[in-house]
């Protein structure tokens, strides 16, 4: 999948659609922890 980063005020965000969510089992409403390994890759898990 590939997607494309957009302005959100003065920042820029990752849309994730809902598919995405369900299949990962992320609420929205929850906080997720942004992390990584290589420098090269975003790892994205919610905190439990």
């Amino acid at each position: 999948m590939i997607k494309m980063l957009v302005r959100h005020g003065n920042s820029f965000a990752l849309i994730l659609d809902k598919p995405v969510l369900e299949l990962l089992n992320v609420d929205p409403a929850r906080p997720v922890a942004l992390s990584t390994t290589d420098g090269k890759s975003l790892l994205v898990a919610p905190l439990s």
